[in-house]
């Protein structure tokens, strides 16, 4: 493969088009390489954005929702949502960074009793 066409920021060509971009039309990439890249200037001396393209005409149709995927994504998302520590649904995906729920990661400090 040799090196990838390069478009500055907004001047790519028609016929080509991001994975979001494929999405928003009921496509998706279908196993083509990336035809092409984006590149979005700057400032500073930062390396500049990159976003890959595909060619639109190569794109495959997205699979339809079947009731199993359908099933299977459900549980994948209720297991995001269940603390490993207190095993409760916590009502929220978890954050990875935390790895449990707010309040196994952050307890409530025993209240101290005053006397007056």
């Amino acid at each position: 493969m040799g090196a990838l066409p390069v478009f500055r920021w907004r001047l790519a060509p028609d016929g080509y088009a991001t994975r979001r971009q494929l999405r928003a039309q009921g496509l998706r990439p279908g196993g083509q390489e990336v035809a092409a890249q984006l590149e979005r200037p700057r400032r500073r001396g930062r390396e500049p954005l990159v976003a890959y393209l595909y060619r639109v005409d190569l794109a495959k149709p997205v699979r339809p929702m079947t009731p199993a995927r359908r099933a299977a994504l459900d549980r994948a998302n209720a297991a995001r949502r269940l603390c490993p520590q207190c095993r409760r649904d916590a009502g929220y995906v978890i954050p990875p960074s935390l790895g449990t729920c707010v309040p196994c990661a952050y307890p409530d400090p025993s209240p101290v009793l005053r006397s007056a």
